[in-house]
């Protein structure tokens, strides 16, 4: 029986290219000369470093130009809402979106369940299984999850005939 997954993920290579080319980026710019400022990479998550709360901002728009460059989507990202004052820094953390959470996997299956088509979605830890007869079915399931918004980026992995 045809299935596939419905996994949210971002590759760890890609942001650790996304973050040296944010750094690559701050020691060309002007406005950013004898600044102290940095992106820095701990597993999932960006610390972005600066001198002035403006700058964390000028700083957060760089990183999703960097972002869209490496072809990973801004949905994917968490930014903390105030910038921290920690010393004579201030910084916000960036972290990235990894796995289905439960709250979105509910309303993905209840979307799957709404469309009618003949086919069965599943949880299975972070990731939603879609199972069922046809393949037309599940790749018009997939095109169902597509249109949703449902605030991060999805891709589909393990398609089976």
């Amino acid at each position: 029986m045809p299935s596939f997954d419905i996994v949210s993920e971002v590759d760890k290579h890609e942001i650790t290219n996304t973050v040296d080319n944010a750094n690559r980026e701050l020691t060309t710019r002007f406005d950013f000369r004898g600044v102290d400022a940095s992106f820095e990479q701990t597993g999932d998550s960006v610390k972005v470093t600066a001198e002035a709360d403006f700058q964390v901002d000028q700083m957060i728009d760089i990183f999703y130009r960097s972002c869209t460059k490496r072809n990973i989507d801004v949905n994917a990202l968490d930014i903390s809402d105030d910038a921290t004052h920690s010393g004579k820094t201030f910084y916000k953390t960036v972290t990235f979106k990894q796995g289905i959470d439960k709250e979105t996997a509910k309303k993905i299956t209840k979307l799957i369940k709404e469309s009618k088509l003949k086919v069965q979605a599943s949880i299975q830890g972070e990731q939603v299984r879609v199972t069922g007869k046809k393949r037309d079915d599940l790749q018009a399931a997939m095109g169902i999850v597509r249109q949703a918004e449902l605030g991060q980026p999805f891709q589909f992995n393990n398609f089976r005939d």
